[in-house]
């Protein structure tokens, strides 16, 4: 292993994997941090992701998940390290991505990083240290109704400066458009002036490049997948890997499938609108149902079971009403009910035969991988840009297991279908 990555989340984690699959490396992704001794899956990988649940959790519990991942990683070899954070910068004033970027940043002994949440290819572009998404600050974008991290600022270094005790600077689109030995000269001329978080400027591919060559001297990155376009490039200019056209290679399955939606986002709500529309089947999960103790859990499996093509079952649903079954049952309760139940039903539909599942929303992915027992995934191709097709690593006597775990932001109105598809 050559390059470790840490992920707060498990979709975030499978969105940085396929980017890392894509530029060639052989990419494994363990959920936690793993236990005993290192699995072969990971020892003959060129990277491991290892995907945390830590984007909303106490500061202090995100610091300890990410030291002790970082440790385990340092332990099996890994050389460059990644801290992987969402595209929308997914966080609250106090944390969690600057208290645990300075704890990493410590541990490896590195007065500097590179932030950059960039990632062009799915609107996710940075300028003037200003994050949109499409053609909106991230501030006027549907990001800023997120129930557990609303985001109400997209000046990254003000937002970051928040979070941090050290000093926060900005690496402007020009510099970056000059490439990397400009790059590298400017963070040099940063650190100097006690500049310790450098939030990268990016508005295409090529500037996420220039900033991979021209931060490359740092042995840690915060950032979104984008830059991890440039970064397999840069090992294998090292000598450190060899990279592969098969690395996304996995296995071919076409047993049952479903779709689970967990996220209430603006592009999940639309990718559950269209599949209805479609006249595909579709269930409800209804949170206050849950709460009353109507066994939902057991009907959606009846019903899903009983369906002849991909059932859809889904909590998701519009802003408002979202905070009306928050202010019924808290944020916290609220969610908790809706990973359950859907977490539940996945174990159902896997131990029923379904060999193929596509999960929306980064929290409801964490709580399907875990009760589904999944420890490891080999990372396949990507779906769209961010999501790809992933194989369980499982006991011969389990049958085998793909899963597209899905940012609750990510994928097109047909992303459903098109998943489906390429599985």
């Amino acid at each position: 292993m050559i390059l470790g990555v840490i992920a707060d989340d498990f979709t975030g984690a499978t969105d940085v994997a396929s980017m890392l699959v894509r530029a060639g490396l052989r990419t494994v992704q363990t959920i936690g941090v793993p236990q005993g001794e290192i699995p072969p899956e990971v020892a003959g990988a060129d990277a491991v992701v290892v995907a945390l649940k830590s984007r909303t959790t106490p500061a202090a519990d995100a610091v300890a998940d990410s030291l002790a991942a970082l440790h385990w990683l340092q332990a099996a070899g890994a050389r460059q390290f990644y801290f992987k954070v969402c595209s929308t910068f997914d966080s609250t004033p106090a944390g969690n991505i600057g208290p645990v970027a300075e704890a990493l940043m410590a541990a490896l002994g590195t007065p500097q990083t590179l932030v950059c949440p960039a990632f062009p290819e799915n609107g996710r572009t940075v300028f003037r240290g200003h994050l949109f998404v499409g053609d909106e600050l991230l501030s006027d974008s549907g990001m800023r109704h997120h129930p557990l991290t609303p985001m109400s600022d997209s000046n990254l270094v003000r937002w970051m400066q928040q979070q941090c005790q050290h000093r926060v600077g900005l690496l402007r689109h020009d510099v970056v458009a000059r490439g990397a030995a400009a790059i590298t000269e400017r963070l040099a001329s940063l650190q100097a002036d006690g500049v310790a978080h450098v939030v990268g400027d990016a508005v295409d591919n090529d500037a996420l490049r220039h900033l991979a060559a021209g931060a490359s001297h740092l042995p840690l990155w915060v950032a979104g997948s984008g830059l991890a376009l440039g970064l397999p490039q840069v090992l294998a200019d090292r000598g450190w890997v060899t990279l592969t056209a098969h690395a996304a290679d996995l296995d071919a399955l076409t047993g049952p499938a479903a779709v689970l939606a967990g996220s209430c986002s603006t592009a999940t709500q639309g990718q559950v609108a269209r599949w209805i529309a479609a006249g595909r089947p579709a269930l409800r999960i209804d949170p206050l149902a849950l709460a009353r103790g109507e066994p939902v859990g057991a009907d959606a499996l009846a019903w899903a079971q009983a369906q002849t093509s991909a059932p859809l079952l889904y909590a998701t649903a519009d802003a408002a009403t979202l905070a009306s079954t928050q202010a019924a049952l808290g944020v916290a309760e609220a969610g908790a009910l809706v990973e359950h139940a859907l977490a539940h039903i996945a174990r159902g539909l896997v131990d029923a035969g379904t060999q193929r599942l596509v999960v929306a929303g980064g929290e409801t992915s964490g709580a399907v991988v875990q009760a589904l027992d999944v420890h490891t995934l080999r990372i396949g191709a990507a779906i769209c840009p961010g999501v790809p097709w992933t194989q369980a690593v499982r006991a011969a006597d389990q049958g085998p297991l793909k899963l597209a775990l899905k940012s609750g932001n990510f994928g097109g109105p047909e992303f459903f279908t098109e998943a489906l598809a390429a599985a």
